[in-house]
């Protein structure tokens, strides 16, 4: 076991979720994140916590449910950590762990070298800060156009509110990714019109070897043009559902690094995503059983209009 993790994940336990002593702690992981995910029981059983570590089935995609025993078990954490391959954030199971009163994370796809660098170390009561003043941004907007190399996608983001998620889940029923920094929201079904430019990375494929173009079509994804990676998008979306615009996100992540694990690269500031799928746990109606995020680097975002990032720049 890597010490120097241990330790970290203690850092992260306590400053993040405010692990404390006697509390009950779940850790929910696959085969696949094992190593990392023993690290992270350790560090709760240092800290004096109830520590428990539930391994399961790896999932096929993100925002596919965990086992029932698994789902059930995280409603009776005080805090619980999901470190999977594949994303639960966007799952019923987190949601109602979340309504039940746990302090969640999820890490999907972490690697050893995320928990060594990166936006891990960020300060997270910065992030937090920059995070909720982007939060307001959105829920006060009705409208956004995101631009870049030529291309314009426009959507509704009209009565639905922004999701902040800062890195510090402290009190009941908060929860989010860490290493975190990032505000989302869920698009209007069926509003969105335009082409987006995606050249950072795709959730499940990775850093990609060159731009996408995306074209959505009354809300729903109809084109990925480009190169492999698009065609592998649209398979992993499937014929229904998942090709509907589920997200729009902007990274508030100083420390985050472009490193082909989406969970890192859409906290990269100067960075938005777009993601298609499930967005019912965040204020959407879509529940598709996938949910797949799309990093883009460096676009002009507009509110309502004005002009709120240029070249990757907030100046909200």
């Amino acid at each position: 076991m890597n010490e120097k993790i241990v330790e970290i994940s203690m850092n992260t336990l306590a400053d993040c979720l405010g692990l404390k002593s006697g509390e009950t702690f779940l850790v929910v992981t696959d085969e696949s994140r094992k190593e990392l995910a023993e690290a992270l029981h350790e560090a709760g059983k240092r800290l004096g916590a109830e520590s428990m570590l539930a391994v399961m089935t790896e999932r096929a995609k993100s925002g596919e449910e965990p086992p029932e025993a698994i789902a059930a078990a995280m409603t009776k954490a005080q805090v619980v950590v999901c470190i999977t391959k594949h994303s639960l954030t966007h799952t019923q199971a987190r949601k109602q762990a979340a309504a039940a009163g746990a302090r969640l994370a999820t890490m999907p796809g972490i690697t050893e070298d995320m928990f060594l660098e990166g936006a891990i170390a960020a300060d997270y009561t910065q992030v937090k800060a920059l995070t909720e003043k982007v939060t307001d941004m959105l829920t006060g907007a009705q409208t956004v156009r995101i631009e870049k190399d030529g291309r314009s996608l426009e959507f509704s983001i009209q009565g639905r509110d922004g999701v902040p998620s800062t890195g510090m889940y402290l009190e009941p029923g908060q929860s989010g990714n860490l290493p975190s920094g990032e505000a989302y929201i869920a698009p209007v079904e069926g509003t969105a019109e335009g082409q987006i430019v995606v050249d950072g990375s795709i959730a499940g494929i990775g850093k990609l070897s060159g731009p996408i173009v995306l074209t959505v079509e009354k809300g729903r994804l109809t084109a990925a043009e480009g190169g492999p990676e698009g065609e592998k998008l649209l398979q992993m979306l499937g014929d229904g559902d998942g090709r509907l615009l589920g997200e729009f996100g902007i990274g508030t992540n100083e420390k985050a690094r472009i490193t082909g694990v989406v969970l890192e690269d859409e906290k990269v500031y100067g960075t938005i995503h777009v993601a298609f799928g499930s967005n019912n746990t965040f204020g959407g109606v879509v529940a598709a059983g996938v949910h797949i995020d799309c990093v883009v680097g460096k676009p002009d975002v507009y509110l309502d209009g004005r002009q709120i990032m240029n070249n990757g720049e907030l100046n909200g």
